[in-house]
């Protein structure tokens, strides 16, 4: 293969991860800059160009990259442009192939970035073999990717699957940036977990927890994490809490496509069984009869963001 290397880009809400994969799906080499540094997308593109060739040159493969895959918030793979990207800090709609591509004088094709998480889990991850499961990552947002009978579901318009978007409130739900109330999202991302802190937290002034010794606007799901683990009762009670609707909404979507199972990846998946018991006990407690039993929930078997960045760059081939 005269250029046997493809770049694979996760754009996250907080970071964007890069990496330079050959065709066995190994990651040579790997970087991030971070999403929300510039307002403008063309200042975005320039370090992002820098940071890639940087990258690229320090490998040795400068000449040899046969194509760039994106993964980006409502990225659509049927046009290539970002719509509505409601965590990431540029007017939308962006036309990201076509400015990567033509900045880098490379083909680049882009799609959703929990699609391309699917995509990498079913190619190297716990969903090798796998036909029908749902992927769904917990970062700044809640995004999912699709997969029935061996096939990512993109739908008519290259949006299907924004499962972070069901509405587990209809009556007083919180203001998701995606301008409904609500959403899945506001309560099951790490800054959903932040969130739900803090409202306990006002709901329960009087209660002893180490999440008090926080100035309450700058407690993360980090902290809520370490809170927890040394056992506070409170924080315990935000991931039973966040377990809890997250186990509905998985019950919920396993009635539409039937999946074998659910494949959870993003800094907050990896908060252990303060987050899968009371999911899985939520799951089961709220399927239908006969899906009881029957469907895993579990952790991603790639390292962190490799998922990601080797489901993007799978999209680098095809980028014509």
């Amino acid at each position: 293969m005269s250029k046997p290397y493809v770049v694979g880009i996760d754009i996250g809400g907080t970071n964007s991860v890069f990496g330079i994969v050959n065709e066995r799906g190994e990651v040579l080499a790997s970087s991030s800059i971070k999403t929300r540094k510039h307002n403008n997308i063309e200042d975005y593109i320039d370090e992002l160009y820098e940071a890639l060739t940087k990258l690229i040159d320090e490998a040795g493969v400068a000449g040899q990259i046969h194509g760039i895959g994106i993964g980006a918030p409502n990225a659509n793979f049927y046009t290539g442009v970002i719509e509505q990207g409601v965590n990431l800090p540029w007017p939308t709609p962006i036309p990201l192939a076509q400015l990567v591509s033509e900045k880098f004088g490379i083909p680049c094709a882009v799609t959703n970035d929990a699609n391309a998480a699917a995509i990498g889990e079913m190619t190297y991850g716990v969903a090798r073999g796998l036909k029908d499961f749902i992927m769904i990552t917990l970062g700044t947002g809640v995004g999912s990717g699709i997969v029935i009978n061996g096939q990512l579901v993109y739908g008519h318009d290259g949006f299907a699957g924004e499962l972070g978007h069901v509405i587990m409130k209809r009556n007083n739900g919180r203001l998701c940036g995606c301008g409904r109330t609500g959403c899945l999202e506001t309560y099951c991302s790490a800054t959903g977990v932040a969130r739900t802190a803090r409202e306990f937290l006002q709901a329960r002034p009087d209660e002893q927890s180490l999440l008090h010794e926080i100035p309450e606007e700058d407690i993360t799901s980090k902290d809520v994490f370490d809170a927890a683990m040394k056992g506070d009762k409170l924080a315990k009670d935000v991931f039973d809490f966040t377990g809890d609707m997250l186990g509905q909404a998985l019950a919920d979507f396993t009635a539409f496509s039937a999946p074998e199972a659910f494949v959870l990846f993003g800094g907050l998946a990896k908060s252990g069984e303060l987050l899968f018991k009371p999911l899985r006990d939520s799951l089961e407690r709220n399927l239908m009869s006969l899906w009881k039993g029957k469907i895993k929930v579990l952790l991603s078997g790639l390292k962190e963001a490799d998922a990601a960045v080797l489901g993007a760059s799978a999209l680098g081939w095809e980028a014509k």
